[in-house]
């Protein structure tokens, strides 16, 4: 896997926000051992999101959901999805941007990851991938745990933490939200803006 830079800002603007928070300062299991160097900042106006790849724990899922940050596949994307003490998932680049991709980042997109499972657990602050029934149909959607989850262990692919932007997801978890079948849907349209380093 090549080099990853130190840090690569996605930025990710709440449009119709409720309320600004202020960015938590503080580190969540900034020190976890399984933690690379490489960061990845969202940016909304609820705070700032920055998480930490796992690259000996899920190595082509890391390299895979890097190359999308990098391309720039997430901006204009959205959290489609925030149940409370359960996760806030990040929408599947393909369907949930609103700008066009190039062909590059549509190439890339479409690409699926074999599965990953390891034996780190669901708890508050993973990052783990979302699929369908095929446990290798996994592609650029994923959550981020906002409590623990046992019942996922073992079945879908973890691939970093939560490193700093606690505090934003607590404020994420008060937004209004919408139940639609087995999902609750947050009420406010998202969009990003292009990524830069930071």
């Amino acid at each position: 896997m090549a080099a990853l830079p130190r840090q690569v800002a996605a930025a990710v603007l709440l449009l119709a926000a409720a309320a600004s928070s202020t960015y938590g300062a503080t580190s969540f299991y900034a020190s976890d051992p399984n933690l690379g160097s490489a960061r990845v900042v969202f940016q909304t106006t609820h705070g700032d999101i920055e998480f930490g790849f796992f690259p000996h724990v899920a190595p082509k899922t890391v390299e895979h959901i890097y190359k999308l940050v990098r391309l720039g596949c997430y901006n204009t994307n959205h959290f489609f999805r925030v149940d409370k003490g359960f996760v806030a998932q990040v929408a599947a680049v393909v369907g949930g941007r609103t700008a066009p991709m190039n062909d590059e980042q549509q190439k890339e997109a479409e690409k699926t990851v074999v599965g990953e499972f390891s034996t780190v657990k669901h708890v508050r602050g993973i990052l783990s991938m979302g699929r369908h029934s095929d446990p290798d149909s996994a592609s650029s959607s994923f959550s981020i745990l906002l409590g623990d989850a046992p019942h996922l262990d073992g079945q879908y692919a973890i691939f970093g933490r939560l490193t700093k932007g606690d505090d934003t997801l607590k404020t994420l978890e008060r937004l209004p939200t919408r139940r639609e079948g087995i999902f609750v849907m947050v009420c406010v349209d998202l969009q990003c803006t292009p990524f830069s380093f930071m």
